[in-house]
C-alpha cells in the first residue's frame, strides 16, 4: 500500500512540468515596530532582479509588487528616520500571491538624514517587547524541518531548551518542567488544549488541531517572559494567525498521512474596507483510507477532522474588526479483541472509547488612537469537551461490562484589553487586563478495581470526581521597554494573577536587559516570577469517608510559584548566521505535594491524557531546574539552511519525604542537527528539488520500576513509591530524511508540491515506557513508532 501511494503521489507531481518562466505578486503593508501605525511613502525593492522591482507604501502603509519572478527573493525596506530592514528567502509560487507585514524600528538618533545598515533580525520575536529566552517562527519552517508531520509543537522541539522525544503525543518538556506549565495564545488570548484527543488539564496530545497553513509569523518563548503573560511556569506558545488574499481569490487542496485531506480558499471580503477572509478543512486521511478499505496497520482507526478561519473584517472609522475561529472533532475506539497486548493507549481485556472536542470563537478589534498608540481588544468563548467510557470484558463472561463513564465539558469567556503607546523613539509603554470566567461540568464514575460494598459480586461505582460550577481568574500586567542608549534596551514590568476559587492572589516582576556592547555581539540578563494555578482536574478528586460520604480534599491548593533567572550571549558572525547560548536557573516552590511522606509530586505530571488521582495535597513540594543551551543557526539563503541546537540539563525535585530526585522529564540532554538543501533543476526556474535532514539524540527520561508483586497481587500496575525515577530508559536515536519536489506552472496561476518524509530511517527502537502487562502478569518494554514513512502533496492554484 504505501509502494502504491507513493507511486499515486509522483504521478500527480510529474504531470505539469512545463518549460516556460513564470512570475507571481507580493503585498504587503508596513508599520511602526512599536505604534502599529502604517508608515507612509516607505520604499520597498526587490533585489537582484532586472529590470529593477520596487514600490512606495500607500496612505494605509499598504504596497504591491507585480511580475515578481518565482523562486527565493529578498526585500529590503527603507523609511526615514528608521532602521532599513532587509527579508531574505521570500519563497514565491506561482500558485499563491505573498503577503508580508513588515516592522520598522525607529531609529535611536531621530536624525532627519540617517544612514542605517540594512540588517536581517529573522531572530527577533514577532512581540518587541520579549528580548530573552524568544524566537519567531512561521509556516514554512512547520512545513519545511523534517520528522516535522505538520505540526507546531514538533517544530519548536527543535529549539534549544525543548525536550519531545515522544513520537506517540506532541507534549512540550522546556527545560525540565511539565508540559502542563505551557501557556497557548491564539490571537492574543488563552485556548485551551488545541489538540485531537485531548483531555481536561493537558496541554499535548497525538495530532495538533492547529493548522500550519493559517499561521502567520508566530512566537515561542522558553523563559522569564514578559510581563503581559501569565499563568505559566515553563512557556508561551503565541500564535497570530495570517489573513487572506486581499487581492484575489486563491485555493488549496493538500492531502498527508498525519495533517489528512485539506482544502483552503481565501480572498477579498468587503474590498471596500480593505478585508479578507482564509478558511481550511482538514479530515483524517486515515478514516478515508479505512472507509475505503485500505490496510492502514492499526484496528483502531484515529477518526479527527477540524476548521479553521480567519475573517478581517478590514478597517473602518469604529477600528479594524476580525474573527476568527478554530473547531475540532476527534475519537477513536479501541477494541480488546482487535488490539494488540503491547498497545501503548489500549487494554486487551477492555473496550475503550474515546471522543474529544475544541472549539475557540473569537473577535479582535483594534483601534489606531493617532500616530503613537492603539487599543487591542479580544474577547472569546472555548469549549473543551471529553467523553471516555470503558467496557470490562472479563468481569460478565465475556459480556461487556462498563468500568469507566467520563465525561468533561468547559467553557471559558475571556476578554482581554491592552493600551499600547509609543511615548519617544526611546521609550514603548502597554499596559492591560486579562478576564477569565470558566464554567466546569465534570463526572467521572468508575468501577475499576472498585469494593464490592453490596456484595453482588460486582465492583461498585465510585465517583472520582463530580462537579459543575465556575471558576474566576483575573490577570493584569503592565510593562515597558526603554532604549537607555542605542545598544543598551530594558525591559520592566509587573503582572498580576488572581483566582477567585482559592483566593489567591501573585504580583509577579519581569525583567529584562539587553547591551549590544560590539556590533555583532549582544548579552542578554532576564529574571522572572511566575504563578500558575493547578490542573482543574487536580482540584476536584475526592476521597470517601469513614461516614460513606465524599471530600474533595484539593480544592484549596494554591499557585505553583517558579522563579527565572536567564543569562544569554548571542553572535552574528554574518548576516545569515546565529550563535546563541543561553544558562538558566528555575527555584519552583509551592508545588502540590502528598500531606503524609511519598515521592509525589505534581511535577511529574502532565505528559499523558489523565492525572494521577492523589489526594491531600499540600502546596509544600519543591523543584529546580538548571541547564546550559547551544544554538548554532544558518538561515535559509544561498539554497540551504542548518542548525544545531544543544540542551544540557538537570530537573530535580522533593516531594514530602524531603528526597531529591530527578524529574520524570531530567532527560540529562537532547541534541538536534538540521540541514536542508534547495536545488533549482533546469533554467526556467519554476521546478525545484529539496532535500532536508534531521537528527535527534536525547538522554533516556527517569521511569519508576515496577512492583511486581505488588502488581500481580492488585491486578493493576503497582510501583516502589521509594524508588521513584530512580532507573532511567535507554537514550533516544533518530534520523529523518525528507525529499520534496515543488513545481510551478507555466501558463497558469498553478504551483504543486510533493514531500516524503522518511521518519526513523534506521528503524531505530526507541523505548516508550517499561509497564506492567495484566494479560501477562509481568513487565514489558512498550517501543514508540519504527521507521513511518509520511507523505505529503499540495496543489495551489
Amino acid at each position: 500500500m504505501k509502494t502504491n501511494l507513493i507511486l499515486l503521489f509522483i504521478s500527480l507531481l510529474l504531470f505539469p512540468f512545463l518549460l516556460i518562466a513564470q512570475t507571481s505578486t507580493l503585498h504587503g503593508v508596513v508599520i511602526d515596530g512599536q505604534s502599529e501605525s502604517p508608515l507612509i511613502g516607505a520604499t520597498i525593492q526587490l533585489l537582484n532582479t532586472e529590470p529593477a522591482i520596487g514600490a512606495m507604501s500607500d496612505v494605509d502603509g499598504r504596497f504591491t509588487l507585480s511580475s515578481v519572478p518565482v523562486g527565493r527573493q529578498t526585500l529590503r525596506v527603507n523609511y526615514l528616520g528608521y532602521e532599513s530592514q532587509t527579508i531574505p528567502n521570500i519563497l514565491v509560487t506561482a500558485g499563491k500571491d505573498v503577503q508580508l507585514d513588515i516592522r520598522l524600528e525607529e531609529s535611536f538618533t531621530r536624525m532627519n538624514e540617517v544612514v542605517v545598515t540594512a540588517k536581517v533580525d529573522k531572530d527577533r520575536p514577532v512581540n518587541e517587547l520579549a528580548t530573552i529566552s524568544a524566537r519567531q517562527f512561521n509556516t514554512e519552517e512547520v512545513m519545511r524541518y523534517s520528522g516535522g508531520r505538520s505540526d507546531v509543537a514538533r517544530l519548536v522541539s527543535n529549539f534549544a531548551g525543548v525536550a519531545a522525544n515522544n513520537d506517540a503525543r506532541n507534549d512540550i518538556i522546556i527545560r525540565g518542567n511539565s508540559p502542563t506549565g505551557v501557556l497557548w495564545r491564539l490571537e492574543g488570548i488563552p485556548i485551551p488544549n488545541p489538540n485531537h484527543f485531548s483531555t481536561l488539564g493537558t496541554t499535548g496530545g497525538p495530532v495538533s488541531a492547529l493548522n500550519p497553513n493559517l499561521i502567520a509569523n508566530s512566537d515561542f518563548l522558553t523563559g522569564a517572559f514578559p510581563a503581559e503573560y501569565g499563568n505559566a511556569l515553563a512557556g508561551v506558545f503565541d500564535i497570530n494567525l495570517r489573513t487572506g488574499n486581499k487581492e484575489r481569490f486563491e485555493f488549496m487542496g493538500q492531502i498527508g498521512a498525519f495533517s489528512g485531506l485539506e482544502a483552503l480558499a481565501e480572498g477579498p471580503l468587503n474590498k471596500k474596507h480593505d478585508g479578507s477572509f482564509v478558511i481550511a478543512y482538514r479530515h483524517s486521511f486515515a478514516e478515508i483510507a479505512d472507509a475505503a478499505g485500505l490496510n492502514i496497520g492499526t484496528s483502531a482507526t484515529p477518526r479527527y477532522k477540524d476548521l479553521s478561519f480567519n475573517a478581517d473584517l478590514g478597517n473602518g472609522k469604529a477600528g479594524k474588526f476580525s474573527i476568527f475561529g478554530i473547531g475540532a472533532y476527534s475519537a477513536i475506539d479501541f477494541l480488546g479483541a482487535e488490539i494488540d497486548t503491547t498497545d501503548l493507549f489500549a487494554n486487551p481485556n477492555e473496550n475503550a472509547y474515546n471522543v474529544s472536542k475544541f472549539g475557540v470563537l473569537g473577535m479582535k478589534h483594534s483601534l489606531l488612537l493617532n500616530d503613537r498608540s492603539y487599543v487591542r481588544t479580544v474577547a472569546s468563548v472555548s469549549h473543551s469537551n471529553n467523553l471516555y467510557t470503558a467496557d470490562d470484558l472479563l468481569i460478565d463472561n465475556g459480556e461487556p461490562f462498563r468500568i469507566w463513564d467520563v465525561h468533561d465539558a468547559n467553557t471559558t469567556f475571556r476578554l482581554s484589553s491592552y493600551y499600547n503607546v509609543k511615548i519617544n523613539n526611546r521609550l514603548t509603554v502597554r499596559s492591560g487586563i486579562l478576564l477569565q470566567q470558566q464554567q466546569l461540568d465534570t463526572r467521572v464514575d468508575t468501577r475499576k478495581n472498585t469494593l464490592d460494598l453490596d456484595d453482588d459480586n460486582r465492583p461498585d461505582w465510585f465517583t472520582q470526581r463530580d462537579f459543575n460550577g465556575w471558576f474566576h481568574q483575573s490577570e493584569a500586567y503592565a510593562q515597558a521597554q526603554y532604549r537607555l542608549t542605542e545598544t543598551l534596551t530594558l525591559n520592566a514590568g509587573l503582572h498580576g494573577l488572581y483566582f477567585a476559587k482559592t483566593k489567591d492572589l501573585a504580583v509577579e516582576p519581569r525583567a529584562a536587559l539587553n547591551w549590544q556592547f560590539a556590533p555583532k555581539h549582544t548579552l542578554s540578563l532576564g529574571y522572572g516570577l511566575h504563578h500558575q494555578t493547578q490542573p482543574l482536574p487536580v482540584f476536584l478528586f475526592r476521597e470517601r469517608q469513614a461516614d460513606g460520604s465524599f471530600v474533595e480534599t484539593n480544592n484549596r491548593l494554591g499557585f505553583t510559584r517558579n522563579q527565572h533567572l536567564v543569562l544569554g550571549y548571542d553572535f552574528k558572525p554574518a548576516a545569515d548566521w546565529r550563535v546563541k547560548a543561553e544558562a538558566y536557573y528555575q527555584s519552583v516552590s509551592d508545588v502540590p505535594v502528598e500531606s503524609f511522606s511519598s515521592s509525589f509530586s505534581l511535577l511529574n505530571t502532565g505528559a499523558d491524557f489523565i492525572f494521577p488521582e492523589k489526594n491531600n495535597l499540600v502546596n509544600k513540594g519543591t523543584g529546580t531546574n538548571t541547564g546550559i543551551e547551544l544554538t548554532v543557526e544558518k538561515f535559509f539563503s544561498k539554497g540551504y539552511y542548518g542548525l544545531v541546537t544543544l540542551s544540557v540539563f538537570d530537573s530535580k525535585y522533593k516531594g514530602s519525604d524531603g528526597v531529591e530526585r530527578s524529574t520524570a522529564f531530567d532527560g540529562g540532554y537532547v541534541l538536534n542537527v538540521l540541514a536542508g538543501r534547495e536545488f533549482r533543476l533546469g533554467d526556467s526556474g519554476r521546478r525545484f528539488l529539496t532535500l532536508d535532514t534531521k537528527l535527534t539524540n536525547a538522554g533516556g527520561r527517569p521511569y519508576t520500576p515496577v512492583d511486581l508483586d505488588a502488581s500481580r497481587a492488585a491486578g493493576k500496575e503497582v510501583l516502589y513509591d521509594d524508588r521513584a525515577f530512580s532507573l532511567r530508559l535507554d537514550n533516544y536515536f533518530r534520523w529523518d530524511v525528507k525529499i520534496g519536489f515543488r513545481t510551478n506552472s507555466a501558463k497558469h496561476k498553478r504551483s504543486q508540491t510533493f514531500f516524503l518524509d522518511f521518519q526513523n530511517v534506521t528503524n531505530n527502537a526507541n523505548i516508550f515506557a517499561m509497564r506492567y502487562n495484566e494479560v501477562k502478569g509481568n513487565v514489558g518494554r512498550i517501543d514508540q513508532i519504527g521507521f513511518f514513512p509520511d507523505l505529503l502533496y499540495r496543489i495551489e492554484f
